[in-house]
């Protein structure tokens, strides 16, 4: 396990989950105050849309450069560096006086957003084999937990300035930054450091070095059920304020119930149902659960079918994410989990930035707002996307017996 142990005490994958957690919660922070504070410099509705894509473009560049980092130098100093680029973006933002500051401090944040490849490495690293799906949905319960306190806080100190979540957020990523270098040891050791080659090679490159084989098709998976989600959320308050009049308070109840159902199910209910099921079979679950959640909601007209609809997308997600990560990890030996963890995320990050594009484009071809088919364009579209993830998931690898994917 570790070779250098700052402080003693406190469970390494206690200190992962708050590290998580407390992101997240800064990110929730400024997601909903965003859009309001880019009307300050003027942008536009397509500015805006830019604005929001250019976190996932970001992502998609830099997840699998720091996962690959982490295997050469440890997962340790690439939290601390990632963690405190969050926090200058952050700052950053507050600070802007102009358009292109505030996209600046954006692209700034989603490079630094690339560190979950890296805490989900770290889990792999101090996690035994058949142990390790059910903790990487502790990332999860931490992505749920973030995104029910995060919109919360920054909807409650937005009231007072528009610039202060993003200094609250700031804030929070640099005692993060604090809690990492005082608790957290490293997961690496020396050896298996100097074993992964030196750090090299286009981002392009490092998607061919695992693309191929039982990899390739998690990455698959991964990235199709990204792209229907993605779709669905983006346009999910739209759709409810369009069919059923809601407003933010509505929401705001609904998606915090879609994330105490993610911290239920990742954070507690897959250590029990994977040791007994394996992966594979929740994963195929978990995608005809998606598929029914987008298929059901464009027909929802009552608040009784539509948390009907958002349980089966909570459950779905639930199950899909993590699981695709902790196969993927069990795929890939030692030196490697931090490069094949990244170009996940990698993947990932490609549905998120090409799904609300797709949504929106798609959304043009309902009728008006008015209409009980708003909506069912890009929600059939995302039904028939997960038909197809359903399909590529059946070809999904059964448990590896030992790692057999080693990136050169």
């Amino acid at each position: 396990m570790a070779d250098s142990a700052p402080k003693k005490g406190l469970s390494p994958i206690l200190i992962i989950f708050l590290t998580i957690l407390v992101d997240m919660i800064g990110f929730g922070i400024v997601i909903p105050i965003l859009p309001l504070y880019s009307r300050h410099f003027h942008a536009t509705d397509w500015q805006i849309g830019i604005l929001f894509g250019s976190f996932s473009l970001m992502q998609l560049i830099f997840a699998p450069l720091m996962g690959r980092w982490s295997d050469r130098f440890g997962r340790r100093p690439v939290l601390l560096f990632s963690i405190l680029g969050t926090a200058i973006s952050f700052l950053m933002m507050g600070l802007a006086n102009s358009l292109w500051l505030l996209f600046l401090g954006r692209l700034i944040d989603g490079a630094s957003g690339g560190n979950i490849p890296t805490a989900q490495a770290y889990i792999a690293d101090v996690t035994p084999l058949e142990k390790r799906s059910g903790a990487m949905g502790i990332i999860g319960a931490a992505f749920g937990l973030g995104f029910v306190i995060g919109p919360a806080i920054g909807g409650l100190l937005g009231q007072y300035s528009i610039q202060l979540p993003f200094y609250v957020a700031a804030g929070l990523a640099l005692l993060n930054v604090v809690a990492i270098y005082c608790f957290l040891p490293e997961s690496l050791n020396e050896a298996q450091r100097k074993a992964h080659p030196a750090v090299s090679g286009s981002m392009w490159q490092n998607f061919l070095q695992v693309k191929n084989g039982p990899i390739g098709t998690v990455m698959w998976v991964s990235m199709i059920s990204t792209l229907a989600f993605s779709l669905v959320t983006a346009l999910f308050t739209l759709f409810t304020a369009n069919r059923l009049q809601w407003h933010a308070r509505e929401n705001g109840w609904l998606f915090a119930y879609i994330g105490m159902l993610g911290v239920l199910i990742q954070g507690g209910l897959l250590r029990r149902m994977v040791p007994k099921t394996g992966e594979k079979p929740l994963i195929i679950v978990g995608s005809v659960f998606l598929f029914l959640s987008m298929a059901l909601l464009p027909l929802s007209s009552s608040l009784m079918m539509v948390v009907l609809a958002s349980t089966a997308l909570a459950i779905g997600n639930s199950l899909v994410t993590p699981l695709l990560s902790g196969l993927a990890s069990k795929s890939a030996d030692a030196q490697s989990q931090g490069i094949v963890l990244g170009v996940m995320q990698s993947t990932a990050s490609l549905g998120r930035l090409f799904g609300p594009v797709i949504g929106g484009l798609l959304l043009q071809y309902d009728a008006d707002s008015g209409s009980a088919f708003y909506g069912i364009s890009p929600f059939w579209f995302s039904a028939a996307l997960m038909v197809l993830g359903v399909f590529v998931s059946l070809q999904l690898p059964s448990e590896p017996k030992t790692p057999h994917v080693k990136v050169d």
